[in-house]
């Protein structure tokens, strides 16, 4: 019986991805399910979740909320001050920060917004913002990486001219986990800022070290063309929770606010809300993770290496590199081996990105890996 529901499942979940759904897409704006299947052995490396899962206090934190779900957040003593609390974290004013279900509802907001003109961005880079904007009937200005799969700042800067309305980086970046030191992100923002606003996202900021880990946030109150976008997706592992925010200028948040943003903060619950103020004052759970995070990292990208695969290193919690020669759909081909990934065809040829799962997780999918290219 146990044969047979494994066989189910998987043929259920086959079916599934024939309706037209595909692996391909990195940033996964096609909103696949990714988690089925975990009790029967499939390991999901293709959505950048911290394994780890959320901060003890964070746990509690909902625990003790429960019994004001019933409440909306105005009610709740505990949440009620939300922005003002994140803003003293953050070394802002609660006027600085406009907060939304996750970074991808404040990307596609952003994305509705920006509609008056061209949006520069790099090319490949997560999606959500520029495929938004595109169905928009926006222009995108797509600056290729370069050779080292980082930003082209220069090439970016050269692009933006009288019509352009945003100009978005990534860092560091998504697909391609590379990063740019905080005084080129810095000068560029500055630069640019000069002729249009300037998106800086950090969803993995929390995964650098000092001094590269220095966020943008401190550009934005003497600048009302910066923008920063972060999220407690990642490090925070708040995936499921939907919680993330914008800062800028109050002068640029209160615009944003008026147009768009003015109910975000309404897609939250009590519960995300107070896991989240919860998780900001559990620093070892995130240094821990960290940790984890960089070990399992560091033994998989040391055994891609030893493959010969072309690979840049990581800053983040997923690896990107070169697929060489292989022709099939290599996303399809490791479903079929209980390995949720994501790839892609570039015009350098063929990509991979997955995610960094735990130390035992990686060390299952190394093998399997070896195996499949080596067919």
């Amino acid at each position: 019986m146990n044969t047979s529901r494994r066989e189910w499942l998987k043929q259920s979940s086959f079916a599934a991805f024939g309706l037209g759904l595909s692996l391909r897409s990195m940033g996964n704006e096609e909103g696949l399910l990714r988690n089925f299947g975990k009790d029967q052995g499939l390991i999901n490396l293709g959505s950048n979740e911290n394994p780890y899962g959320i901060s003890p206090l964070a746990k509690q934190a909902i625990i003790d909320q429960i019994s004001e779900s019933n409440r909306y957040q105005f009610n709740v003593n505990a949440v009620k001050d939300f922005k003002t609390k994140l803003g003293t974290y953050l070394g802002v004013a609660p006027e600085n920060l406009l907060v939304t279900a996750g970074s991808i509802e404040g990307l596609t907001l952003l994305g509705r917004y920006f509609t008056n003109g061209n949006i520069v961005t790099a090319t490949p880079t997560y999606a959500t913002l520029p495929a938004t904007a595109k169905r928009m009937g926006v222009e995108v200005k797509e600056i290729p990486l370069t050779n080292e799969k980082v930003h082209d700042l220069g090439g970016m800067l050269s692009a933006i001219n009288s019509n352009t309305q945003l100009v978005m980086v990534v860092n560091p970046a998504n697909p391609t986990a590379t990063m740019i030191k905080p005084p080129e992100v810095k000068s560029f923002c500055e630069e640019a800022s000069k002729k249009t606003t300037v998106l800086v996202d950090e969803a993995y900021i929390d995964f650098l070290d000092a001094p590269d880990n220095e966020s943008m946030v401190g550009l934005v109150n003497k600048n009302q063309n910066i923008l920063v976008i972060r999220t407690f997706s990642k490090i925070h592992g708040m995936a499921g929770l939907r919680i993330g925010y914008i800062v800028g200028h109050p002068t640029l948040i209160k615009k944003l606010e008026e147009k768009y943003f003015n109910l975000s903060h309404f897609q939250l619950s009590n519960l995300s809300m107070a896991a989240a103020l919860a998780s900001l004052q559990d620093e070892g759970h995130r240094e821990n993770c960290k940790q984890k995070n960089a070990a399992a990292r560091k033994f998989a990208y040391d055994q891609i290496k030893k493959l010969n695969y072309r690979c840049y290193p990581s800053y983040t919690n997923f690896i990107f590199f070169h697929l060489g020669n292989y022709s099939g759909d290599f996303s399809q081909y490791m479903l079929k081996q209980n390995i949720i990934l994501r790839s892609n065809d570039y015009p350098d040829g063929k990509w991979c990105r997955v995610s960094v799962g735990t130390m035992e997780e990686m060390q299952k999918f190394i093998p399997i890996l070896k195996a499949t290219l080596s067919n």
